[in-house]
């Protein structure tokens, strides 16, 4: 039985600040990360908003677009030098289709990202910066090992200054 990483069928090296994805193209690929991390993020009035991080070891998509295979508002974008290992649309889904326990995989991946996607929207229904921190460094203390503080505070809708004051504290 074939692993998720023997369906890749190339392997991009993403130099720091280059994309992955650009809003406006269709995702028909499926991105693991071997090393590095990048952000996803959309444009607003010219303004960038993280909504999500990837580092190694995760699986990364424009999941709108795969899904429905019409064009993205996601930017993908390497906060660092990153390999990724690329899968194709057609191979994903022909590796998901080939047996229940794949597919089991797949519902599991599906049904943590809606608990995430849940958890990140009642982050930012708080008010308190504090709390805001608190709840991500409990659920995910290894994004502060992984990401500059300047990208973490744009996903808590912070200052730098004040992310920094956080952690100090």
């Amino acid at each position: 039985m074939k692993t998720i990483l023997e369906l890749a069928e190339k392997s991009l090296v993403l130099e720091r600040n280059h994309y992955l994805k650009v809003a406006g193209s269709i995702d028909t690929q499926i991105y693991f990360i071997e090393e590095g991390s990048l952000k996803i993020y959309v444009l607003n009035d010219g303004c960038e908003h993280i909504i999500r991080f990837g580092y190694r070891g995760d699986l990364v998509v424009s999941i709108d677009s795969f899904l429905t295979q019409k064009a993205s508002e996601f930017y993908i974008q390497a906060i660092k030098k990153t390999t990724i290992k690329v899968i194709s649309k057609n191979s994903f889904d022909a590796f998901i289709k080939s047996n229940d326990q794949n597919k089991d995989w797949w519902i599991s991946i599906l049904e943590n990202l809606v608990v995430q996607q849940i958890e990140r929207e009642k982050d930012l229904l708080i008010i308190s910066p504090v709390e805001r921190y608190q709840r991500v460094l409990a659920r995910s203390p290894q994004l502060f090992q992984e990401i500059p503080n300047r990208y973490i505070a744009n996903y808590l809708r912070m200052s730098a200054e004040t992310l920094s004051r956080l952690k100090k504290s």
